[in-house]
């Protein structure tokens, strides 16, 4: 639709036609050597050119308005995973297909742009029921955020009701209506259920570990049901119960022998009434270490800043917490030794009664990592005689400060609401004033002192004699792990840094020049294995170009070979395909004339919780539709669903567009004026005017 608009009123229109005629009629009313009827013909053209030349200059705007209209989308929704395929027969899956089909074509007739999409939220033409989990709630939302502002009529979901992912959908508000297809069976069946296993995956070489078996024995009171634990076809434990109630618990305790990734199979006797025995099976891996780092802190008394240490210390399962005090713990001579121990913690170095003196400059002048912890006993003009490169102006006095990060440091990330967090922290006491420190030193935290932030290390590290060393100026961090519980309820904060600071001094750098390790120690059967490798010169800067050669080997010792060439952007290699199990693998490469090799191992589990239950639950989508404006229908019934869309209409959202263009900018009145004056002057010229 079109639209004239002006800038001044309409009333000089009157004014230019006015114009036009006048200027005509001064020009054409004296005689011409042309006929009456040609005079009349120019008078006209001449009227209408002034005419439209005066009117251009009222400035009209054309108003265009352009209406777009969007059809209603129906969004197909199509639980494509394996327990539906498990519960239905070929036949009427096939007839569901069919069904799909015919109802996309019925409402695309009807004025319906019809999609459709699997749990995934991917377009498909052909289901195949592969899917390993089931995940509603999430699909749903994908689709109403895809078309939010957009025309969305409702979503057909077609489903067995079972849900083993995310939450549940009856309490997601999706603010469109549901449509629901039951598809699958709804007999509840005689079945015996390994819901669920619970274990540790990290365990201790010699120690026992506890493995929980919960077992739902469905449709089956009453029944000895029995539990046996193999490790490579030999049994290892069996128990048997009886399921007075539905749920029943089996408690096993299994010796942790060999070191490295074991699997271990949790089977349940099947019994001869039983529909579904896939989900009477299952393999857990467990991983068997060596043995935890051990964290050795040393100290001349007894201090609350150490508990606060061993309190995160011990939140990590990987650490062992040691602690010596003279005359007042006992441990293990050979701990006292080093290399015995990851990491050693001096608090209260160098303090007057020197009860740990000896021990200091026993590791002082090894390769151990230490973090040495500057506090009000310490004897300040002595540590740079003691291999500690601090010397610090003003001894004897104290000052009292917070921490703030810098944010400088990149050896280990800090959380984004430290320094929020740090700021509320009482005060620590360090020593007063300023202190000189290595020039390579990282700094992490600078004191503050009231709200002044300074340039005063009050940790740091550094490294020296193929080891590293971090320097804490301060004592009282116990009090910041309270105030952060008091404030939060949590100590996130003085956790996340003192964990990561251990961490990182208690790790050994790798020098090896060639490296290559899977992204992860645990992978799906559903994914792809990655490994990435990574080669270095003598400068330790990374190269490319060298040949891989990688032999995986499976747990029956089948071995398979690959080989690939790193690159930039191109020094990962996935392997598909593999089924569950532990694998080991050797990778290889030559370099400097010298074949380099490293082994390791990674995991691949299977995913089979869609055998657990194929009981479809009408009742969850009945309640779904009600509950969002929608209906249920029954796979069968599909065609109802399609005859009920037809008799409402299909509404399409109606955009319009409007777009401004002044008439002087139009090519169309251009030529027009142009082809009044040109024809005008040519028949003035033809017939003899000038």
């Amino acid at each position: 639709m079109q639209r004239l608009q002006f800038e001044s009123s309409p009333f000089f229109i009157l004014v230019c036609l006015a114009l036009g005629l006048g200027y005509a009629y001064i020009l054409y009313q004296s005689k011409h050597p042309w006929s009456k009827r040609g005079n009349q013909g120019l008078f006209v053209m001449r009227a209408a050119l002034v005419a439209c030349l005066t009117f251009l200059l009222m400035g009209p705007i054309l108003k265009l308005t352009t209406n777009l209209f969007e059809r209603p989308v129906l969004v197909f929704l199509v639980d494509n995973s394996t327990s539906i395929k498990e519960s239905t027969d070929s036949i009427k899956l096939q007839k569901l297909q069919t069904d799909l089909v015919d109802a996309k074509n019925s409402l695309a007739k009807q004025g319906y742009e019809v999609r459709w999409r699997d749990l995934a939220n991917k377009d498909f033409e052909k289901i195949n029921f592969n899917n390993a989990t089931s995940d509603i709630t999430n699909a749903m939302r994908g689709v109403v955020a895809e078309y939010e502002g957009k025309n969305l009529a409702g979503v057909v979901l077609l489903t067995d009701g079972i849900y083993n992912s995310g939450s549940s959908p009856l309490y997601s508000p999706f603010g469109i209506p549901v449509y629901t297809v039951g598809v699958g069976d709804t007999t509840e069946r005689t079945d015996l259920i390994l819901k669920n296993i619970a274990f540790n995956k990290i365990v201790y070489q010699g120690n026992k570990f506890p493995i929980r078996a919960e077992v739902i024995a469905q449709g089956l009171p009453n029944r000895a049901v029995t539990v046996s634990v193999y490790k490579a076809g030999k049994l290892l434990n069996k128990q048997t119960k009886n399921s007075i109630n539905a749920s029943v618990d089996f408690d096993f305790l299994i010796d942790a022998t060999e070191k490295g990734i074991q699997r271990l199979d949790i089977v349940i006797d099947a019994l001869a009434s039983e529909a579904n025995k896939k989900n009477n099976r299952a393999s857990i891996f467990v991983e068997v270490v060596e043995g935890r780092k051990k964290i050795l802190v040393i100290a001349p008394a007894p201090h609350p800043d150490i508990k606060a240490l061993r309190a995160v210390v011990e939140k990590n399962s990987n650490y062992e917490f040691i602690l010596h005090i003279p005359a007042i713990t006992t441990i293990d001579p050979l701990l006292l030794k080093p290399g015995a121990t990851e990491l050693v913690i001096f608090h209260q170095v160098l303090e007057p009664s020197g009860k740990t003196n000896a021990l200091f400059q026993q590791f002082s002048k090894s390769h151990s990592s230490l973090l040495v912890i500057i506090g009000s006993q310490t004897n300040l003009r002595q540590l740079k005689a003691n291999n500690i490169p601090l010397t610090f102006e003003n001894v004897g006095q104290s000052d009292e400060v917070t921490p703030v990060v810098n944010d400088a440091f990149r050896d280990f990330n800090f959380l984004e609401n430290s320094n929020g967090v740090f700021s509320r922290y009482p005060p620590a006491e360090v020593p007063f004033g300023k202190f000189s420190f290595p020039p390579q030193a990282n700094v992490l935290l600078y004191q503050r002192i009231g709200s002044v932030a300074t340039n005063r290390p009050m940790l740091l590290t550094w490294e020296e004699n193929d080891r590293k060393m971090a320097v804490l100026v301060g004592e009282g961090i116990w009090k910041w792990r309270l105030s952060e519980f008091a404030t939060t309820e949590k100590t996130e904060v003085f956790d996340d840094v003192f964990s990561k600071l251990i961490q990182y001094l208690s790790t050994l750098d790798d020098k090896r020049k060639f490296r290559c390790f899977p992204l992860q120690n645990e992978f799906t059967d559903a994914i792809a294995v990655t490994l990435e490798s990574q080669v270095y010169n003598d400068l330790f800067e990374l190269v490319y170009g060298n040949k891989i050669e990688l032999e995986l080997r499976d747990e029956q010792g089948k071995i398979t070979r690959y080989d690939y060439v790193t690159s930039p952007g191109g020094a990962r290699y996935q392997i598909g395909g593999l089924r569950e199990g532990v694998y080991q693998y050797r990778a290889s490469t030559q370099l400097n004339s010298k074949r380099e090799e490293v082994r390791g191992q990674f995991l691949v589990t299977a995913q089979n919780i869609e055998s657990q239950n194929l009981t479809a639950d009408f009742g969850l989508l009945r309640k779904l539709a009600t509950a969002t404006g929608g209906k249920f229908y029954q796979a069968g019934n599909l065609a109802n669903l399609t005859t009920d869309f037809i008799k409402t209409e299909a509404r399409s959202l109606i955009h319009s567009e409007e777009s401004y263009n002044p008439l002087i900018n139009l090519k169309w009145f251009f030529f027009l004026l142009l082809g009044l004056i040109s024809v005008e002057w040519f028949l003035r010229k033809y017939w003899g005017g000038y």
